[in-house]
Order: C-alpha cells, then structure tokens, then sequence
C-alpha cells in the first residue's frame, strides 16, 4: 500500500524527535556516561522481555554478526556519542549536525542494500540536508568552527547511518520490533559493564524532572521508536523512507523552545517549512512510477517483471 512506509517512519522520526532535547535535560544532572549506557540497558530489559513472552525464533548464522552491526551503531555507539556531546552543546546546535543523518544513511543505504535511487533524487536529498543544516545554524547562531561536540555528534550520525541501514534490512527477515530487541539484548553485557562503572564512579543523582527524560531516552528514543521506524524502513525503499528524518530538526528546534526555552524565531519556522518541503520532493521524485511501455515494449521485446520493495512477514 502506497506511504505506509513513510507513514511508519514519520512516526518513529516523531518519537525520535524528542531524543536531543531530553538528552540536553538528562545531562544537566546525571552523567553522560551513565545516560548513554543506562538507557540501552533499560531497553534491553524490556526487549527482553518482549522476545520472552512472545517466544520469538532466535537469529540464525550471520544475522548474529548483522545484530551486532546494529547493537554497536544505535545500541551503544549513539547514544553514547550524542550524551556526551550535548553536555556542551545546546540541543539546537545538536540538530545541526544530526539533520546530517538522513543524507548518510541515505548513502549507507546504497551501499549496502543496493538501491539505486535517481539522480534527481540525491539532489533534493542534498539540498534538504543542506537546508536542514542552514536552517538549523542559523537558529542555535552558527558554527564557529568543528569542536569536540560537533566531531561527536558527526560520529553519532555514522553510527545511527549505519545501524539504521543494517537493521532496516534484518527488519525484512526478524521482524521490526523483534530486530531491535535482539540488537539491545546483544549490546547488554557492553552497555551493562559501562552502566555498572559510571555508577560506581559517579552514583546518579538527578532531579525528577531529569530521571522522566532519562526514561523516555530508554523506553521510547531506544526501545519503541524503532518499532515504527525499522518497520518503516523495512517496508522502504530505504532510501526514500530515510528522508523523513529531514522532519526531525524541525521537530527537535520546537520541543527545544518548548522545553528548554532555546529561542524560536520566524526564520527557524520559515526554514523549518523549507526542510519539509525537500524531505517531500526527495519522496515524489523517489515514489514516480516507471513508464508502463518502454522502449522493449515498443520494439516488440516484453518489458522484465517491476521490482517491488515489499515487507517480509516475520517467520
């Protein structure tokens, strides 16, 4: 069914939304460390006992090694980048960089599952992510300059390109939810250990207002999110589902003036419409349907069978 991808990757690029903010809240208290690992270990406990009840077949052969793939981009590398990267950076500034992810996993997504989108495609990709970026700098004042903050955030958006594309693909063969819960459960005894040393380093005390961003971090930025967002990109194209995330700097900017007080101005609403607006050409032009009669069929030669994207049902 037309959009149903898309349809599924708004709403976990809603959900995931609200990740930088709350993150910039959870740091304001608790440490970076802790954040990062913690939450991956309270998801995982959840997955767990999602896969338990619901007695899921385990992975087999290779997709061990793909899993890992995905526990080590969106399961540690992630959120542990972005915490520790927003204990100075303002959340807007951290939407800068991070309005960078649909791009790359964009290209991951060529790479490693074939897609071939259309060169009319990676040009309203690029002008969004290039708009997204603009807009985004202009509201948090600007970069001066790469500093730490910005070269981790730059190393968050690799890992989550990376994890996104990976398990968007095992997503077709294990099942949305059931792709991100063996992620988390393989990256527990990792997330874990780190959990255990920042506590007994630092013991977490927070305000309770920090512990609730700290659960949502874990329940829905690292848990549920990927529900929707993995479905969306299982059912894809990949590619195309991916620009969604051109939605979510926009999104980040309001809940950061909503939540944090940062500044909204006429231009971040006037920029945050032109984000939009590329995130939907990049879909039109990547949805276009080929034309019915070729130059095959005109020559008398039968055109090949259209390639479909559609989703496996889980096994």
């Amino acid at each position: 069914m037309p959009g149903v991808g898309l349809a599924w990757g708004l709403l976990g690029v809603l959900a995931f939304s609200f990740t930088v903010p709350f993150t910039r809240v959870a740091v304001a208290g608790l440490d970076p460390l802790f954040i990062g690992s913690g939450r991956s270990v309270v998801a995982a406990g959840l997955a767990a006992v999602a896969l338990a009840v619901t007695r899921q077949r385990r992975p087999q052969g290779t997709q061990w090694w793909r899993l890992a793939v995905v526990a080590g981009g969106v399961g540690t590398g992630f959120p542990l980048l972005t915490s520790f990267a927003l204990t100075s950076a303002p959340a807007s500034h951290g939407a800068v960089v991070i309005a960078l992810l649909p791009a790359a996993t964009a290209v991951v997504a060529v790479l490693r599952a074939g897609e071939h989108p259309p060169t009319p495609f990676w040009l309203a990709t690029g002008a969004g992510a290039l708009v997204a970026v603009g807009f985004a700098a202009a509201a948090s004042g600007g970069l001066a300059g790469l500093h730490l903050a910005d070269l981790l955030l730059f190393g968050a958006v690799l890992a989550a390109a990376v994890g996104y594309a990976e398990g968007g693909l095992l997503a077709r063969e294990l099942g949305a939810w059931q792709t991100i819960s063996w992620a988390l459960v393989l990256a527990a005894p990792v997330t874990g250990t780190l959990t255990l040393v920042s506590a007994a380093a630092s013991p977490p005390e927070g305000t309770p207002g920090q512990w609730a961003a700290f659960g949502y971090l874990a329940a829905v930025s690292m848990y549920l999110g990927f529900f929707a967002w993995y479905r969306g990109l299982a059912i894809g194209p990949m590619a195309r589902v991916s620009q969604m995330q051109l939605v979510q700097p926009v999104l980040s900017l309001v809940w950061a003036g909503l939540l944090l007080g940062e500044q909204l101005t006429a231009g971040t609403l006037v920029g945050g419409l032109a984000v939009v607006l590329c995130a939907g050409l990049a879909v039109r032009v990547r949805a276009r349907p080929a034309p019915a009669v070729g130059v095959r069929e005109r020559a008398g030669t039968p055109a090949p069978p259209a390639r479909t994207e559609a989703l496996r049902p889980p096994r």
